[in-house]
């Protein structure tokens, strides 16, 4: 199709429309749904009245932008990279992303073989600073490796620090990873990461709503969030600052009743600041994927018991402890003390004070009963006694 031919067809409509309107613009949004990517574009091409909401300024720069717009040229471009476009309605559409409303993207474009919509249908957000510290790229990588194992996709920006850490985890567990672009699919970016997207898409699947060749802007990062969190069950902050473009990622998601997560850092750290405010509000902490997935996934998906080291004290019958816990810290004590210490008889205290000694807890002292120096600390967890 040449510059000057009205489109044909829906996609090829909305094809023309990538190439028009900006990502989340949800005026233009609402006229699709009014009117129908169809109309819409033939009313863009053959000029006329504003569509409504739109001032004569912003018709008169949508218009220039129309008159440039070669979907027939961008479809051939696409193919020749290995991409194809995927509109709302088709088979491999994620039906989530219709949660965005007039948001909704306008079509996504997709580098590499698996289907987006199967594999958004269990998929996770990882994100977080792009001048992350060494703690956050391993939190990021870990992270990722583990829903990877569990099989869980693993949906990230392609930007330096916590999401080139988060698909690169995904990928070193041999699993599935997804990097939502902010720029044309075929012109990778950051360049720096052109080997990393390039792997992406041939392990997994890279994806954006612009056009072959399109550059980002920093508005175009910013609303490629709201794919993030709209494709995804649920985001994860890994590390961020306040004005970390993260958070943003994260509210949109909170608006989307999608689960919203972030990893502790140091309190002392700027660049954990954005996730512990995360966390004062409606966020939940997170620490590994078990219990990541326990929040999104299916019903059973449970993290294990957290608890601390068993230690030899607690292998004791409960009257041993209580009368172990009994004896003084720093003093022989009376085996009548003991029983009154531990609530129970004297031939009672008597007979464990010697099951304890042959275990090596106590010494007998004359007449009275000493916990070992060795004990000491083991029986009172590491305190000095009062």
């Amino acid at each position: 199709m040449s510059g000057g031919e009205a489109p044909d067809g829906d996609l090829l409509a909305r094809v023309f429309l990538t190439r028009v309107i900006e990502p989340g613009d949800e005026i233009g949004g609402r006229w699709v749904r009014e009117l129908g990517a169809r109309e819409v574009a033939r009313r863009l091409r053959d000029g006329g009245a504003a569509l409504p909401g739109a001032s004569a300024q912003r018709w008169a720069g949508l218009r220039a932008r129309a008159g440039r717009a070669e979907p027939a040229r961008d479809l051939a471009v696409a193919r020749e990279a290995g991409v194809r476009f995927v509109g709302p309605g088709e088979a491999e559409w994620p039906g989530q992303l219709d949660d965005l409303g007039d948001a909704r993207p306008l079509g996504l474009w997709v580098r590499g073989r698996p289907s987006l919509r199967v594999w958004a249908l269990r998929s996770v957000a990882l994100v977080g600073a792009r001048a992350c510290t060494q703690y956050g790229a391993h939190m990021a990588a870990a992270l990722a490796a583990g829903l990877a194992e569990r099989g869980w996709v693993v949906v990230s920006g392609g930007a330096y620090g916590i999401d080139g850490a988060a698909h690169r985890g995904a990928l070193g567990a041999g699993g599935a990873t997804v990097a939502v672009l902010a720029c044309g699919v075929d012109q990778p970016y950051p360049r720096g990461h052109t080997e990393l997207i390039t792997r992406i898409a041939e392990q997994g699947l890279v994806i954006g709503e612009l056009p072959p060749g399109d550059h980002p802007t920093p508005s175009r990062f910013v609303l490629r969030n709201r794919v993030i969190a709209a494709l995804t069950r649920g985001t994860v902050v890994v590390e961020a600052a306040y004005r970390s473009g993260s958070l943003v990622t994260a509210r949109a998601a909170q608006r989307l009743g999608r689960h919203t997560m972030a990893v502790p850092g140091p309190a002392t750290s700027g660049l954990s600041a954005g996730a512990h405010e995360l966390l004062r509000g409606d966020a939940v902490l997170v620490t590994d994927a078990a219990e990541i997935v326990e929040l999104i996934g299916d019903m059973g998906e449970l993290a294990p018991d957290r608890r601390g080291p068993v230690l030899p004290r607690d292998l004791l019958e409960p009257g041993a402890r209580r009368v172990l816990a009994a004896l003084p810290a720093r003093r022989a004590a009376a085996a009548d003390e003991v029983a009154r210490g531990a609530q129970t008889t004297e031939d009672d205290a008597i007979a464990r004070l010697y099951e304890l000694r042959a275990l090596g807890y106590v010494e007998r002292h004359g007449d009275g009963w000493k916990l070992t120096r060795e004990s000491v600390t083991s029986v009172r967890g590491g305190r000095s006694p009062c």
